[in-house]
């Protein structure tokens, strides 16, 4: 088990330099210039680049960076003078974290819960209403929603805040526009490895023994399929982390992904690149984390020695 962790710290050291290699390179093929204001001269505008680097050369500028990243310097945002970019992370991250956080479990929790009776009442008007559920979260994008909801909720009933970050309150909204999709991705791959699963011999064992459907579901099934959807997780929580580029603009919130969006409309290289990387970084850290917890979900799965 110890050989198998160093080794994939390993291969996550290496998948984060050359995603922070690949970053930087297309950072530089970015048409513009972060100082595109008419008010600056010639002369400002060179002093800016001499004051960023960005007058020296392209390898130059790479190990210089690279050397830095190592260090945990991001460097500074140009949007920001003088402030690092870790900083102005920090500062954003809360109220993504937030919002991802909420729309992850509401939808993990609603969607399992949907797909396993959906699966337990199979062709019923359960399973079905819980697979048009599917089909209409997972076909209708996040912002339709957040626009429905804003309009309905907000304006017409006024329930709930539209605009803004002030308490739970103004993130009951967007968590729910997020939340959507992620009901219907797990309702239905929850239906379909638990109908898989009630049919095999040991459900059918363990239903001839006496035990209740409920027992079964949550004692035998539910085990066995939470592999899968644990999978699905990882790549689930950062979608719906960088997923809020969107809602956060919608929803007028402070988040990170409103800021990424302005860096990019800015042309702020140290920021774009170091809110990329943070994603990455919190990327393969999940996917780590999702390998551990085969072994925890299932015995049967063991990670020894690199091998399952």
């Amino acid at each position: 088990m110890g050989k198998y962790i160093a080794g994939r710290i390993g291969y996550m050291i290496i998948t984060f330099l050359v995603i922070a290699t690949f970053t930087f390179l297309l950072m530089q093929t970015l048409p513009g210039s972060p100082f595109n204001d008419e008010k600056l001269s010639e002369t400002q505008k060179e002093a800016l680049y001499e004051k960023y680097g960005l007058d020296k050369p392209v390898a130059l500028r790479y190990v210089k960076y690279m050397a830095n990243i190592l260090k945990g310097d991001l460097g500074e945002s140009f949007q920001f003078e003088g402030r690092p970019v870790t900083k102005v992370i920090s500062e954003r991250i809360g109220a993504s974290a937030v919002l991802g956080g909420q729309a992850i479990i509401l939808g993990t929790v609603v969607g399992l819960l949907l797909g396993m009776f959906a699966a337990l009442k199979q062709n019923s008007a359960l399973d079905y209403s819980s697979m048009i559920i599917s089909v209409l979260g997972v076909s209708i994008p996040s912002f339709v929603f957040a626009g429905l909801l804003q309009y309905w909720v907000g304006v017409r009933l006024q329930w709930l805040p539209i605009a803004f970050w002030d308490g739970f309150a103004s993130s009951i909204l967007p968590t729910i526009s997020m939340a959507v999709g992620v009901i219907a991705t797990m309702a239905r791959f929850m239906r379909t490895e638990m109908i898989e699963i009630l049919s095999q011999d040991y459900i059918v064992m363990a239903k001839a023994r006496g035990l209740s459907g409920t027992a079964v579901l949550f004692r035998h099934g539910l085990r066995n399929a939470l592999i899968p959807i644990v999978t699905l997780l990882g790549p689930m929580t950062i979608n719906l982390m960088t997923g809020t580029l969107i809602i956060e603009q919608i929803f007028s919130i402070p988040g990170l992904g409103e800021q990424f969006t302005r860096s990019i409309m800015t042309n702020d290289y140290p920021m774009i690149m170091g809110t990329t990387l943070f994603y990455a970084a919190l990327f393969i850290g999940i996917v780590f984390v999702v390998d551990l917890l085969y072994g925890v979900i299932d015995p049967r799965i063991r990670l020894t020695g690199g091998k399952q």
